[in-house]
């Protein structure tokens, strides 16, 4: 009998020979996988802040200029004031004189009357000169000084939609005619003309791009 059997034990399951089986103890296979774990983890830590640090020092942060291509320029809103280089008079310092070029009475009076409402100055109202009479087709001629060009005859044409503006180099003062043609009808309303003045001196928006990109 082998010193390995046990007393009493023999048959099947006698032990023989000068071998024993060795006893290992359990392979810990949770352990390994929390290390594994670990590590992929740590490596993908580490790979991210490289990238982030590529990006600080060189100005990164857009796909594009990482990957080597052009980045694209930003768009960004000008604002541009009113293309004028004086500024627009009040009604109350624009002295307007009204005549009236068609056959029709009592027009020049009227749009005097209106005009004085809106808070325009009256210089003289009548009839217009042979130059003009029964020669204007459109709704109206407004006729002053150079000096008026972008002050008093842009707040004026606001009053008559669709009138001619003209200006004479050699007129003396600064008050402007409002000369009634054939196709007049009426002032403007008083509404739509402050809208259209308020509309000139407005600045406008446009979307330029950065030239530095």
């Amino acid at each position: 009998m082998s010193m390995l059997t046990p007393p009493g034990m023999g048959g099947q399951y006698r032990i023989t020979g000068g071998k024993y089986p060795r006893m290992r103890p359990p392979r810990r296979r949770g352990r390994l996988v929390f290390l594994t774990f670990v590590c992929v983890t740590a490596l993908g830590v580490a790979g991210w802040g490289t990238v982030q640090l590529i990006d600080v020092f060189t100005g990164g942060g857009d796909k594009d200029t990482v990957s080597g291509a052009k980045a694209k320029c930003p768009a960004t809103t000008k604002v541009s004031p009113a293309a004028r280089t004086e500024q627009l008079p009040a009604p109350g310092k624009i002295t307007v004189n009204v005549y009236n070029a068609t056959a029709r009475t009592g027009l020049a009076k009227h749009t005097a009357d209106e005009l004085k409402k809106r808070g325009f100055r009256i210089g003289d109202v009548g009839n217009a000169t042979k130059q003009y009479d029964k020669k204007i087709k459109g709704t109206g001629m407004l006729l002053g000084p150079a000096s008026a060009l972008n002050t008093s005859l842009p707040v004026l044409a606001a009053q008559l939609a669709g009138a001619e503006q003209r200006t004479d180099a050699t007129r003396k003062g600064d008050a402007v005619d409002l000369i009634i043609g054939n196709g007049f009808k009426d002032l403007s309303k008083r509404a739509d003309a402050d809208k259209a003045v308020a509309e000139l001196t407005t600045p406008v928006a446009s979307t330029v791009k950065k030239k530095d990109c």
